[in-house]
């Protein structure tokens, strides 16, 4: 008994020392938010939610990176349910090609996207024939917004299904259920935390999306892009209540998604 307590007195030390580390970490993340917010009197951010133009950008926005995640969602989880339970040549060349997106500078990203979408492409040139238009409109900002955030989702929802223990799933195979059926009311369900907060990640890194955004459909323009317009051409006091009211809006959201997803207590102990 004497020698534990000896060894979380030894602990102490550096138990206080990792805490100070994690409160500078923690300053370093919070003081910029901030002082954005701060610095951004009542008045002024009133003023500005009632400009149409950041309203509309703000809707824009939020609609465009949601309907990009629930539209990818539709293959992404099926893909990664497939990454977590089979094995398959070349298996970790998938898993490097799903990851580049996150290392690929955004604006290379948007030139990709661009010559993929554009009306001289076999793509871009069948969607404009069936009236859909990727340049300079929605669809491209949802295509700009799932390319540089679709790994979030494919690989929360791989380590979710990858912790669903398979003797459940034999369970039910053994019990007559169709593989379609194991994977919609035996995997999924037992995921779905996982699953969620990959689709949380990947909505909230569409949203702030900029570089493949602009690149790729400037106008209609999306807030990230409304912002550094208004920085380029006024400057940081017309800039800042766009960014500290769009903050207060993602963060709302943001926060609401990830209570829904939080594990009761009882389930980590």
């Amino acid at each position: 008994m004497n020698s534990q307590i000896d060894t979380i007195r030894g602990a102490e030390p550096l138990t206080l020392v990792f805490a100070f580390c994690g409160g500078l970490v923690l300053l370093f993340l919070i003081a910029p938010l901030a002082g954005m917010v701060l610095g951004s009197p009542f008045a002024t951010l009133a003023e500005t939610a009632a400009d149409p133009e950041v309203r509309d950008s703000i809707w824009l926005t939020l609609w465009t990176s949601m309907a990009a995640t629930l539209l990818l969602s539709v293959a992404a989880i099926p893909f990664a349910y497939l990454l977590a339970r089979r094995s398959f040549p070349l298996k970790g060349l998938v898993s490097a090609i799903i990851d580049l997106p996150i290392v690929v500078p955004h604006s290379a990203a948007g030139i990709a996207i661009l010559g993929f979408v554009s009306s001289k492409s076999v793509v871009g040139g069948a969607a404009e024939r069936i009236g859909i238009h990727f340049v300079g409109g929605a669809p491209g900002i949802m295509a700009a917004m799932a390319f540089v955030s679709l790994p979030f989702l494919i690989n929360a929802a791989r380590d979710g299904f990858a912790a669903v223990p398979e003797r459940f799933e034999k369970a039910a195979l053994n019990l007559g259920a169709s593989p379609a059926r194991v994977f919609a009311t035996v995997s999924v369900p037992l995921a779905w935390r996982s699953i969620l907060s990959g689709l949380v990640l990947m909505w909230a890194r569409g949203l702030s999306e900029f570089g493949a955004v602009a690149v790729v459909a400037y106008h209609p323009i999306v807030t990230p892009v409304l912002i550094y317009e208004r920085f380029g051409a006024f400057g940081l006091k017309y800039a800042r209540p766009v960014a500290a009211l769009f903050l207060g809006v993602c963060l709302v959201f943001f926060l609401v998604i990830r209570l829904l997803a939080r594990r009761p207590d009882h389930a980590t102990r």
